[in-house]
């Protein structure tokens, strides 16, 4: 059973959400938080495997969240609820490391195909978001090349990370085993002194590589 915390504090939107997620009947919403904080109180009882949080909410917000979040329980994936008026907080949230931002107008597939990204290490945006977030990212200053003690196969496999793809779309992509990318991936973030997937597809487009 894959374990989801689902933090929103619309109650009406909380409960479709969860309908949504539970039409899969491997997950299962096994926590429901108001705000942030509920959502930090919850983890330190139980555990998750994944934290989906509402970007605006009382006492404590999505974002502040994610960081405690982040911080504390490692193993446990983000995402993160968005609307079409949050962009500006979807950078700040990217340095966090979370796994992907849902818009709260999507459909039951695409909440589900973000989620299944998540626990398998990929980095869901849905298109709407990306559209207004990545030329945002494109317009912060660029390096011409990346790091260059960078091997060829971990620069390919940064440019897949890049474009959101998960360990085992990466493997396939590239002929190559899940455990040669899940160890190439850990030497790039070692090499480039970065914490996370999502700060490595965040240095790939700042490279050129995407």
């Amino acid at each position: 059973m894959i374990r989801i915390l689902l933090a929103e504090d619309q109650v009406m939107v909380r409960q479709g959400l969860k309908k949504m997620i539970e039409s899969d009947e491997v997950m299962k919403v096994t926590g429901e938080a108001n705000n942030g904080k509920e959502a930090i109180d919850f983890c330190e009882k139980q555990s998750f495997d994944i934290v989906i949080l509402d970007i605006r909410m009382p006492v404590m917000d999505g974002i502040e969240a994610a960081k405690v979040i982040a911080s504390r329980w490692s193993n446990t994936k983000i995402l993160i609820l968005t609307t079409f008026d949050d962009n500006q907080y979807v950078l700040e949230s990217l340095k966090i490391g979370v796994s992907g931002y849902v818009l709260k107008t999507g459909d039951t597939e695409s909440l589900l195909r973000s989620i299944r990204s998540a626990l398998t290490g990929g980095l869901s945006i849905e298109d709407q978001v990306a559209a207004k977030v990545m030329p945002l990212l494109l317009k912060q200053e660029t390096t011409k090349e990346p790091d260059p003690t960078l091997t060829p196969r971990e620069r390919d496999i940064l440019k897949c990370i890049g474009e959101g793809l998960s360990n085992g779309e990466i493997a396939e992509r590239l002929a190559i085993s899940i455990g040669t990318v899940k160890n190439n991936t850990s030497q790039i973030l070692n090499k480039l002194m970065l914490r996370d997937r999502t700060q490595l597809a965040i240095y790939a487009i700042h490279h050129n590589l995407v």
